[in-house]
């Protein structure tokens, strides 16, 4: 009996004493600002060469900085300039994007500033990419460096997972979600004591990004929209339709992707195929209008300034552009990562279907849209939530949010994910 009660006594993991962490404070805290910094200045400098590419330059050369013959021109020039510097920049920006996710391998430091001025030229020259995936690469590369160089006791491993930290912290504004992230990372691996014993230090990195970038950039991702009230049941069934199809249009780009990716890999060179991405990138930019192009976060926030103001047609049109540029973009070789274009593809879903139903919330709407296009992209179900409750900045959707996740997830899990292996195959 007494064998039994031992068998059946739940085991316990002993919890870290403080002292044991209270070390990796300021190791934690410089990370943060460190990867802060670096998140702004990219996004910083990329944004003022925006300015004068689609503002001064077109206007001196009395083109319209929106028309189609500018767009068409700055995405063909903006894919030959991120070619160039993939063929002759050492490191080459790093390997492959397409096989690449937001879990970053540790670059060797000769290869960053190439990653750096191929991120930022893609950034501000119009393809559908954000900066999130280059950024974590970045910050990853350095910190290992810097730390396995001034810390070296401390154990390699640990300086990945606080760069990362500290770039999801900044990216969002908040250490959420690069808690979310990393317990996410953290779940099915054996650990050693608490799980927020494990997630002490990074959750300090995540923080100090964030507040950092808060204090330096002022960034929001709340868009405005009207909150919901008490949800009723039509807000329920809207939920459970729209998340599903947002993750059925996903499942779309993502098993588009290898092949994709295959054809453009047929013309084996960076200087043909970024310059031909471009000019694939400026014909879906010629349907789908401006608001189509760059990362998308302030696109977003230009929709929702109007959530009437296009027609279903319109934003119908725009998610597909959309869609189509992001899957574009990933497969031919520029630097960007997925989650912000996402974002604009949700949103202008659930527009829609407030466009074609007016008893959708537009709140509901954009977070249920963005929620499954996330989980279709991303397959990083904290993210995907975190990220749609956000946006629309109301309590009442969370709950709405964890139903809604529940078909748009049956129908992602398990199958291909919008991440390539070396030999091109989908990674499940």
């Amino acid at each position: 009996m007494a064998q039994e009660t031992e068998k059946q006594a739940p085991s316990t993991r002993p919890a870290a004493p403080a002292r044991a962490l209270l070390p990796s404070i300021l190791p934690a805290a410089a990370v943060g600002v460190l990867a802060s910094l670096t998140f702004v200045g990219v996004s910083s400098a990329a944004e003022q060469l925006q300015r004068v590419l689609w503002g001064p330059l077109p206007k001196a050369l009395g083109v319209g900085p929106y028309s189609v013959l500018w767009m068409f021109v700055m995405l063909v020039a903006t894919g030959a300039a991120v070619g160039l510097v993939v063929w002759k920049v050492p490191g080459h920006a790093g390997p492959d994007p397409a096989t690449t996710g937001l879990n970053a391998p540790v670059l060797p430091l000769y290869v960053l500033p190439g990653l750096v001025l191929a991120a930022g030229l893609m950034l501000a020259g119009g393809p559908s990419l954000g900066p999130e995936n280059p950024i974590i690469a970045v910050n990853v590369g350095l910190v290992a460096w810097l730390g396995t160089r001034f810390l070296p006791r401390r154990p390699g491993a640990l300086w990945p997972v606080l760069a990362e930290a500290a770039t999801i912290g900044a990216l969002f504004g908040t250490p959420v979600a690069a808690a979310l992230v990393i317990s996410e990372a953290l779940a099915g691996k054996p650990m050693p004591g608490l799980l927020w014993d494990n997630l002490f230090a990074p959750l300090t990195a995540g923080a100090f990004g964030a507040i950092t970038t808060t204090l330096v950039a002022h960034p929001t991702f709340d868009l405005g929209l009207p909150p919901l009230g008490h949800p009723n049941g039509r807000d329920v069934l809207a939920a459970l339709v729209i998340a599903p199809v947002a993750a059925l249009l996903g499942m779309c780009a993502v098993r588009a992707f290898p092949y994709v990716h295959a054809a453009f890999q047929r013309l084996r060179h960076p200087m043909l195929m970024l310059p031909a991405g471009g000019v694939v990138l400026g014909a879906l930019a010629a349907v789908g209008g401006h608001l189509t192009l760059f990362k998308g976060l302030s696109e977003v926030g230009v929709l929702a300034a109007n959530p009437d103001g296009w027609s279903a047609g319109q934003f119908a049109t725009m998610t597909v552009v959309k869609l189509a540029a992001l899957l574009v973009a990933a497969s031919c070789g520029f630097r960007g990562g997925r989650i912000f274009p996402a974002v604009f593809i949700g949103t202008a879903l659930g527009l829609c279907a407030h466009a074609l139903v007016p008893a959708v919330h537009p709140s509901l709407g954009v977070a249920t849209g963005v929620l499954g296009i996330l989980l279709a992209i991303t397959r990083q179900g904290w993210v995907s939530l975190f990220t749609a409750a956000v946006l629309v900045a109301s309590p009442a959707i969370i709950a709405l949010l964890c139903i809604a996740s529940l078909p748009a997830w049956l129908l992602v899990t398990g199958r291909p994910q919008m991440q390539l292996r070396a030999d091109g195959t989908s990674i499940r």
